[in-house]
């Protein structure tokens, strides 16, 4: 019962912290965006702004509303934000809602996978590395993953895309789905194709914290007194370390990778702008260099919900797991 007390204090400060860091971020990214130099109804316009007159122009900015005062157009666009619409896209015409439905399942696929396999990738590395501590094996690993921790996603991107799709041609050069085909005839083979460079480079540079984290936990356990103890009792190698190792720095693993989300996240929107990947990552760099607040405002909302859902789960798993949490008295 005091447990069920406690988490439920813990997720109702932590609601009250998401609505205060979503009000601050569209605020933020509002004020941002209207003081840009991106003229929105240029971007609305494209090629025939020539072709618009000085009425017209206004007729544009009446409709979008971009003619009022810019506290204005902030709380219109809050107050039907409360009322569950987030508007409707400038550049794609469409409610953005829609938008954001459609790119997240391509979005959502490609940062599953390449969080499944760097979450299980880096644990393995992490594993090997504390085991073969000291040897070149350990050192290895180490500098593997000191050089991804410093690599920007982006060129990772572009030197799997130049060696396996352009030197090997072995991957399409970009994009979700073959071009020219039509969307009734694309097959579940032709999105898998497309997903794997995206999926890899996400996967690649993943690996780093789980593999340093899992690494330094496990040489921590392998130095405890119970573990010694069973050494002395004759146990070693890999049936030492699948009783006394692995329960020990698999939950800590597990949550360090769903707090990863965020940076899973911001590794997607560059692996989305290398390999033209139509996904939430593409959608956000669009709307910012085109000036579509509505669209922009809708994505940031839903990936600061997508990232704190992220840190949730795994602050949940720390306290549903670790008993010196669950009885603390901090939130």
């Amino acid at each position: 019962m005091e447990t069920s007390k406690n988490i439920g204090i813990f997720l109702f400060w932590k609601l009250v912290k998401l609505a205060s860091l979503l009000l601050a971020i569209c605020l933020l990214s509002f004020i941002l965006v209207k003081n840009s130099p991106i003229d929105p109804i240029q971007a609305y316009v494209g090629a025939d702004m020539l072709k618009v007159g000085p009425e017209q122009r206004e007729r544009i900015m009446e409709y979008w509303g971009l003619n009022e005062p810019v506290t204005t157009q902030f709380f219109n666009w809050l107050s039907a934000l409360l009322a569950g619409d987030l508007g409707t896209s400038m550049i794609f015409r469409r409610p953005v809602s829609e938008i954001i439905s459609e790119r997240f399942l391509n979005s959502f696929f490609l940062m599953a996978v390449a969080w499944v396999f760097s979450g299980l990738i880096g644990f393995i590395l992490g594993i090997v590395a504390a085991m073969k501590k000291g040897t070149w094996v350990d050192r290895f690993i180490k500098w593997y993953c000191y050089t991804l921790a410093s690599t920007p996603a982006f060129w990772m991107g572009l030197i799997l895309l130049m060696i396996f799709a352009v030197w090997l041609d072995l991957f399409p050069i970009g994009l979700g789905v073959p071009a020219g085909v039509l969307s009734e005839d694309v097959t579940i083979g032709d999105r898998i194709i497309h997903l794997i460079l995206p999926a890899m480079t996400l996967s690649i540079i993943g690996v780093a914290n789980v593999a340093l984290h899992t690494r330094q936990k496990l040489i921590d356990v392998l130095a405890s007194d119970y573990v010694l103890f069973a050494r002395a009792r004759g146990e070693k190698g890999f049936l030492l370390f699948w009783r006394h190792g692995l329960r020990n720095i698999a939950i800590p693993a597990i949550t360090l990778q769903f707090a990863a989300f965020s940076e899973m996240f911001g590794g997607a929107v560059l692996a989305e702008q290398v390999f033209s990947y139509p996904g939430l990552g593409q959608a956000t760099v669009e709307a910012g260099l085109r000036g579509d607040v509505p669209l922009l405002l809708g994505l940031v909302i839903f990936s600061a919900l997508f990232v704190f859902t992220g840190n949730l789960i795994a602050d949940l798993i720390y306290r549903l797991l670790d008993p010196r949490i669950r009885e603390g008295k901090g939130i």
